[in-house]
């Protein structure tokens, strides 16, 4: 992998890109520590380190949540809109049309994520907001409440057009980058935390250090070989004879990853129970809110059946979405393909869902199992999983598809990286 990364900066043009990203995200982080006017952060660090959930969107955000800095809210919002947005193509007909005309379509549902996501992001301020941070606030008045969400939604949409920036003109996906880039800032501060809790506090015994390391190379080690996992259908294609030439006879095959969908059922699914907390940071004396702090915190049971029912739905939507088995049909039985022992046509449609369906469920449970089973062995043992599953899958993916888009760029130079 180190390889590719020094080929690639042999080449100006993938240097260049390669210095623009980190110029973005080193103005993310930058931007992670503008405080916001009227805010005394020291209470917010203290009510997160005791919610697991904020915890977490502490994490996603860089810190940022934590010391309620520009980019508190994080692309959060954006990442929930993209969301709605998606289910409604599905649910509406003019939105589906809308996205079946090309760029041009595309670009005007990413137009209305982009509105979508500032709202969500100044109700999303706002709520917190008045629900956390009013109890930090140096100045409750309406006109401070008011600079504060209009601040926060400020920072939110500034991050959504450095991930575009990074996307049109960088490496790898700018929403994904940003995420990357604020769980990498986190990792010294959870060394730190975990060290000191050893030798220091002796909350944990030094002796459980290896076997943590350990558990979290296995993950990451799992991480990676279902990540570059795939099923190959094989296919033939019949011979043709054109004029004086023939045509077809060679085989190939139709790669199907486990893990299609990524990382993006996971963020979907963290973003999607983080909602119950913000709806109720707006009525925080009321009953609703015990409930969502008593029973639906991520400890409890009902917030793992959640999160990992979340998780398997988005992989199963996102994969429906990035394989349309009736399309591939149709495309090989118009070029003389099949699939061999299946015949043409709808048996074959049938044969891919069946075994897109097999290798979702698989990638699905897998996701599923990375993000709880991190949990739960903190709740077991008591030693707290500072970075989570959810936070190593990100970090290994992101890293994966950067590394596969740097290499796919290369080839096209005729350079050779790991893949060879």
């Amino acid at each position: 992998m180190w390889d590719t990364f020094r080929n690639a900066w042999r080449i100006e043009d993938i240097r260049k890109k390669i210095i623009f990203t980190l110029v973005m995200l080193l103005v993310y982080r930058i931007g992670s520590f503008v405080p916001v006017p009227f805010v005394d952060s020291s209470y917010l660090k203290a009510l997160v380190g005791e919610n697991n959930l904020l915890g977490l969107l502490d994490i996603i955000s860089g810190g940022a949540f934590g010391n309620y800095t520009l980019f508190a809210m994080g692309i959060t919002p954006y990442i929930n809109a993209s969301i709605i947005m998606q289910l409604l193509t599905v649910a509406i007909p003019r939105l589906e049309q809308l996205s079946k005309e090309g760029e041009e379509g595309r670009n005007k549902i990413n137009q209305y994520t982009r509105y979508l996501a500032v709202a969500l992001a100044f109700v999303q301020s706002a709520g917190i907001t008045y629900g956390l941070a009013r109890e930090a606030l140096t100045n409750d008045s309406a006109w401070a409440f008011i600079v504060i969400a209009m601040t926060l939604t400020a920072g939110t949409a500034f991050l959504i057009w450095v991930g575009e920036q990074i996307t049109e003109n960088g490496i790898g996906n700018g929403i994904s980058m940003i995420i990357f880039a604020s769980i990498v800032s986190r990792i010294p501060i959870a060394a730190v935390s975990l060290w000191n809790m050893a030798f220091e506090a002796q909350v944990v015994s030094p002796l459980a250090l290896p076997f943590i390391l350990l558990f979290v190379v296995a993950l990451i080690a799992g991480v990676v070989f279902i990540d570059m996992g795939e099923r190959r259908i094989p296919v033939q294609y019949a011979k043709r004879v054109v004029g004086r030439k023939m045509y077809g006879g060679q085989s190939t095959h139709i790669p199907m990853k486990v893990n299609s969908s990524g990382v993006l059922p996971i963020i979907f699914a963290v973003s999607i129970l983080s909602l119950p907390q913000t709806i109720g940071f707006f009525f925080p004396e009321s009953g609703f809110y015990r409930f969502i702090q008593e029973h639906f915190n991520q400890q409890s049971v009902a917030y793992g059946v959640a999160y990992a029912l979340l998780i398997v739905f988005f992989t199963f939507f996102y994969s429906q979405i990035s394989f349309n088995p009736v399309e591939v049909a149709n495309n090989l039985r118009q070029y003389g393909g099949f699939v061999q022992g299946i015949r043409p046509g709808k048996p074959t449609s049938d044969f891919l869902i069946r075994i897109s369906n097999r290798i979702t469920l698989v990638g699905s449970l897998f996701l599923a199992a990375v993000a709880i089973i991190p949990i739960i062995v903190a709740r077991l043992t008591g030693i707290p999983m500072y970075l989570q599953g959810t936070s190593i899958l990100i970090l290994v993916s992101v890293s994966l598809e950067t590394s596969k888009q740097l290499e796919a760029q290369m080839l096209m130079r005729h350079y050779k990286g790991f893949l060879k």
